[in-house]
C-alpha cells in the first residue's frame, strides 16, 4: 500500500509508543499469554452458585470502550467469542505509592483498540453486569490506527462502517467491530464441515485435483492464463476441476469429491467473483435422478447443521430446503413464463423467439446459447424455492449423456433457488466418441467467436476409452449456497476478502 500522510490520531499513538519506551514497556511483548477463559465462557457460566471457580481468571482481548470515573474505571474487553466488562480501581492495580502503571500507562498510554491481558476475579455490579475486576493488566499489542467508530444504542448497532469499499478492502476492522459480520463466517465453516460429514459418511472420498491445468476443462468458461517458466508453456487458473474427478471414476473410485477453488476471467457482480468454491462430486453407477434426490437431502441436512432450521430468510423472502424439491423441465419453464414452446425449434426459429422477447442475441451464439439466454432472462428469477430445472437441450451441456427417453435432450439438472443457480448436475457422458464429437461442435462455436467455448481435452478422450462406470456428477456453488444460508445478499459478504480493484496511491489511505 502507498505511503500515506498520518492523521492526528495516528501521531498521537506514535507519540505514545516512545513514552511506553521511555517506561521500558515493550508494546508488542513476547506472545504468549496463559489464558484461563473466554469473555463467553465467563459470561455463561458464572453465577454466585459457581462464583468460587472464578476466583482467579486470566483472559486477553481488545479494548472497545472506556468509562472513566477517576481512580476506577469500568471498560470492554473483546475477544474472539464476544465482549466482557472489565473494572479497572487504581489502589487495586498500584497498591505501593508509585501509581505510574494506572494514572500513566491505563489512563493515558492505552487507547481503544489496544490489545490487553488481564486477571481478576469475577462479580457482578450493581446494574447485574458479569465483569472481571482487573488486579493486574499487561499490554500485548498497541494499536496505530483507531478503530472505526461504531454507535450502539440499547443493544443495538448502528454501524459506521457501512461502506462497502471499507469493509471489503479492509475486512480485519470490519471483522473487529462488527460481530454479526464473524457470525456469518462461522456458520459458513460449519456449513462446509456438514457437507464434508454427509459425503464422508457415505463414504465419499476428498480429493485434491490440479489448479494449473494444461487446458482449461469442465465448464464453459474464460479462462486465467498465466506463463510456466520452466516448460515455457501457457497454464491456466482451473474454471472447474470436472474432468480430473471423472478421471478418478474411470480409475476405479466409486464416489469422489472436491471442493475446488475455481477461477473464472469475467464480470464481478452480486453473484460473481473471479475465484469462488464449487463442491463437486462424482459417483459411479448413479443417475440424475439419484443425483437430485441425494442433493435434496444433503442440502436439507445442511442447512439445520448450519441454522438448526431447514428454512432460512434471505432478502425478505422464506425459502424451506424441505426435501422434496419441485422438479420442471426447462421446456415448461420456458413456455410458462414466456407462452412460447421451443422445444424442437432450430437456431433461426430461436432467434425470431428472443427477438420477439426483448432479447438481444449475436451471431457466435448457436442453438445452446440462445435457449440458455431465454432461461436466464424470462425464467430464472421466479424460482424462489429450491426447484429443479431438468431434461436440457443437448447443445446446452457437452458433457451430459443424451436422454434415456427423449430425443434431442441430455440428463442435466440445474437447482434454482431463490432466482439463482445453485447447482448443476449430470447423468455423466461416458462414451468417449460421443464426447469427442460433442468437443468438435465446440470448436466450431470458438471459431465463431464463442470465448466460452471447451478446448479438446485429448488426455480427457483418452482416459474414457478405458472405459468409465455410468456416473452422476454435480456442482454446488458453496458462496451461492451460502449466501442462502446466512441470508446475505451479496457474494462479497460470504467472501472474507473479495476481489478489488487495486487502491490508487493519492487513496490508499482509508
Amino acid at each position: 500500500m502507498a505511503h500515506h500522510t498520518l492523521s492526528e490520531q495516528e501521531l498521537i499513538r506514535r507519540e505514545k509508543l516512545s513514552e511506553l519506551g521511555e517506561l521500558n514497556i515493550n508494546p508488542y511483548p513476547a506472545p504468549l499469554f496463559e489464558i484461563s477463559h473466554s469473555a463467553i465462557q465467563i459470561k455463561d457460566n458464572y453465577s454466585e452458585a459457581t462464583a468460587d471457580a472464578y476466583k482467579s481468571v486470566s483472559l486477553a482481548g481488545r479494548v472497545m470502550s472506556v468509562r472513566d470515573m477517576g481512580k476506577a474505571n469500568f471498560a470492554v474487553i473483546q475477544d474472539s467469542t464476544g465482549r466482557i466488562q472489565i473494572y479497572i480501581k487504581r489502589d487495586d492495580i498500584c497498591p505501593d505509592e508509585d501509581k505510574t502503571w494506572y494514572n500513566t500507562v491505563w489512563k493515558k498510554l492505552i487507547d481503544i483498540g489496544d490489545i490487553i491481558g488481564v486477571k481478576g476475579y469475577v462479580f457482578t455490579t450493581k446494574t447485574g453486569e458479569t465483569s472481571v475486576h482487573v488486579t493486574s493488566f499487561v499490554l500485548l499489542s498497541k494499536a496505530l490506527r483507531p478503530l472505526p467508530i461504531v454507535k450502539e444504542k440499547d443493544g443495538e448497532v448502528f454501524d459506521a462502517v457501512s461502506d462497502l469499499e471499507f469493509k471489503y478492502r479492509q475486512r480485519y476492522a470490519d471483522l473487529i467491530v462488527n460481530p454479526t459480520v464473524r457470525d456469518t463466517f462461522v456458520k459458513l465453516t460449519k456449513m462446509k464441515n456438514a457437507i464434508r460429514n454427509f459425503l464422508n459418511e457415505r463414504g465419499a472420498l476428498e480429493v485434491d485435483t490440479p489448479v494449473l491445468q494444461s487446458i482449461p476443462g469442465g465448464a464453459i468458461a474464460r479462462p486465467f492464463v498465466t506463463h510456466h517458466n520452466a516448460l515455457d508453456i501457457p497454464l491456466y487458473l482451473r474454471i472447474a476441476n470436472e474432468l480430473y474427478l471423472k478421471r478418478l471414476i474411470v480409475g476405479g473410485f466409486d464416489w469422489v469429491y472436491e471442493f475446488s477453488r475455481n477461477f473464472r476471467n469475467e464480470g464481478m457482480d452480486r453473484t460473481h467473483n473471479p475465484e469462488f468454491t464449487i463442491l463437486e462430486f462424482y459417483t459411479a453407477y448413479k443417475d440424475y435422478l439419484w443425483m437430485m434426490e441425494i442433493t435434496e437431502q444433503m442440502l436439507e441436512q445442511t442447512a439445520i447443521a448450519t441454522n438448526g432450521s431447514s428454512t432460512v430468510f434471505v432478502d425478505g423472502k422464506e425459502i424451506s430446503f424441505k426435501a422434496p424439491f419441485k422438479r420442471v423441465t426447462i421446456f415448461e419453464a420456458i413456455q410458462e413464463h414466456t407462452g412460447v414452446d421451443i422445444s424442437g425449434m432450430e437456431e433461426q426459429a430461436l432467434r425470431d423467439v428472443c427477438r420477439n422477447l426483448g432479447i438481444a442475441t449475436d451471431n457466435s451464439m448457436g442453438k445452446g446459447k440462445l435457449i440458455d439466454e431465454i432461461f436466464g432472462e424470462k425464467c430464472e428469477r421466479h424460482y424462489i424455492q429450491p426447484t429443479f430445472i431438468t431434461d436440457y437441450p443437448i447443445e446446452m451441456s457437452p458433457l451430459t449423456k443424451k436422454h434415456r427417453h427423449k430425443e434431442g435432450l441430455v440428463e442435466r439438472f440445474e437447482l434454482m433457488i431463490n432466482g439463482k443457480e445453485i447447482a448443476n448436475a449430470y447423468s455423466e457422458l461416458n462414451d468417449p466418441i460421443d464426447q469427442r464429437e460433442r468437443f468438435e461442435e465446440q470448436v466450431k462455436l470458438m471459431e465463431r467467436g464463442d470465448e466460452e467455448a471447451m478446448y479438446i481435452d485429448y488426455d480427457f478422450l483418452r482416459a474414457l476409452e478405458y472405459g468409465m462406470p455410468p456416473t452422476a456428477g454435480i456442482g454446488i456453488g458453496i458462496e451461492r449456497l451460502g449466501m442462502l444460508l446466512t441470508g446475505q445478499v451479496s457474494i462479497q459478504d460470504v467472501l472474507l476478502f473479495p476481489q478489488m480493484r487495486p487502491e490508487r496511491t493519492e487513496h490508499a489511505h482509508v
